[in-house]
């Protein structure tokens, strides 16, 4: 799913997280192509066996999140029906720890068909794995709770920090309505979020990481997802309104911990993030309306000197109704983006000094069935457009804009068999009607937009 970069040796320890609460790191690099990358959810078995509750307690079908499942996020993953190992005595506990390790794996298989196969290479490309990651997701202590990701990258060949969030929660009263307060540290913007609306949890909750995809997407849509730290505040009142406000900064991985002239998207100072949520819930139904956004302003190289500058602001909705044995899901957002690129301009890697750039997301979505299997299917439709640039969008063999113009448009089908609360067969479609700018001819070479048409199986296994 688009939204994971690896590439970093991980290593935590509890003073860290502790101090984490208290201090914020660095943030970075702006990659496109990001936005091709899985984007898995948090249906954990960790969280599974430190509450005592079957998964579709906390998702609809994973990794959706159900009210309860975000109720248990927000408040920092620390509901726990364990027995625990603890010290200390009635009036205040030292310690407390699980007597089950809060560890978890997941492992996605694919296989990739495209419509027409990029030149040169083997068409109906198989995956196995696709991703394997380790989870470790627990209550730290009675008000902290983590949520660690560490993924296998296939391609790379190599083990690296995916996903992670630590989290502080506790509660005061306000008047007589109940306030959700806490702290979140966090190194990809928008995975803090409760909802299936924003780019980390959005959908398609998977897809294939080798099929071509359109080469614009804004700034917070994943491309620096694993590349900065982000410390943040956040409340909810009574489940009504929710609000966050967080700051980012670099801390690259796969490359030198200190940037310098050789770094790459490095931000300069600090990323401000902000979100705002007004949700209702009532009878069967669940309405959410929010927005969120982000500005932040990035060298393409090195460290110093001119900056280009993305300022992202987003709105997005979701709705869920339950029917009897079936539910049903809708998804939608919307983020605008303005680019002031003084920076590229000035070296000449853009045609223009400020760009826009408009993405559109929306899904639909119904499973029926018991909750020891489900079937499902869902409905999507994806657009970009924005500035024509023939500089920032150049020509070039598959993943080229031979017209400058980053409009991208297309469906998703996709049908679901969960037999299993912890498996997941999947068999999704893509199909293009506009691609990096055309219809026809869209890289300059004589590709069409339609021949990136991919047919995707996968199989999600989390246990």
């Amino acid at each position: 799913m688009h939204k994971s970069g690896f590439a970093m040796t991980a290593r935590i320890s509890v003073l860290v997280l502790a101090a984490a609460l208290f201090t914020a790191t660095p943030l970075t690099a702006r990659d496109a192509t990001a936005d091709r990358l899985p984007a898995t959810g948090e249906p954990i078995p960790s969280f599974s066996r430190q509450t005592g509750l079957a998964c579709n307690v906390c998702h609809t079908a994973f990794p959706q999140l159900t009210s309860f499942g975000r109720t248990f996020k927000l408040n920092g993953y620390t509901m726990t029906t364990q027995q625990l190992l603890e010290a200390g005595d009635s009036t205040g506990r030292s310690l407390k720890l699980d007597l089950i390790a809060p560890v978890s794996a997941m492992v996605e298989a694919s296989a990739t068909v495209l419509k027409t196969a990029q030149p040169g290479t083997q068409n109906g490309n198989v995956l196995f794995p696709q991703q394997l990651s380790i989870f470790l997701g627990e209550e730290i202590t009675p008000r902290l709770g983590a949520f660690v990701q560490l993924t296998y990258d296939p391609e790379a060949g190599g083990i690296g920090m995916d996903n992670a969030e630590i989290r502080y929660a506790n509660h005061a009263a306000v008047g007589r309505k109940d306030l959700t307060y806490g702290f979140t540290l966090n190194n990809n913007p928008t995975m803090q979020d409760l909802w299936n609306t924003t780019p980390a949890w959005g959908f398609p909750f998977a897809s294939s990481p080798t099929a071509p995809s359109p080469a614009a997407a804004p700034l917070i849509a994943g491309a620096l997802a694993q590349q900065v730290a982000g410390l943040g505040a956040y409340a909810s009142l009574n489940n009504t309104v929710y609000g966050e406000v967080t700051a980012y900064r670099s801390a690259p991985k796969g490359g030198r911990a200190l940037p310098d002239s050789a770094s790459e998207g490095t931000l300069k100072g600090v990323a401000p993030y902000g979100r705002l949520v007004l949700e209702h819930q009532w009878s069967r139904n669940y309405l959410a309306l929010g927005a969120y956004g982000m500005s932040a302003r990035q060298y393409p190289t090195g460290t110093s000197g001119e900056t280009n500058r993305y300022a992202d602001l987003g709105f997005d909705a979701q709705y869920e109704h339950r029917a009897g044995e079936g539910f049903f899901t809708v998804h939608g957002t919307w983020i605008h983006e303005k680019q002031t690129l003084d920076a590229s301009f000035a070296d000449s890697e853009a045609a223009n000094p400020t760009n826009t750039l408009n993405s559109f997301r929306g899904d639909a979505s119904y499973y029926v069935g018991h909750h020891t299997h489900l079937v499902g299917a869902t409905a999507g439709y994806f657009s970009t457009t924005g500035s024509a640039d023939a500089t920032l969008y150049a020509p070039g063999p598959i993943t080229g804009n031979g017209s400058g113009s980053p409009n991208s448009n297309g469906l998703i089908g996709e049908l679901v068999l969960l037999p299993w609360l912890n498996t997941r067969f999947a068999l999704q479609y893509v199909a293009y009607t506009k691609f990096n700018g055309s219809k026809l001819d869209y890289d300059g070479s004589g590709r069409k937009a339609s021949d990136n048409n991919s047919l995707y199986l996968l199989a999600w296994l989390i246990f």
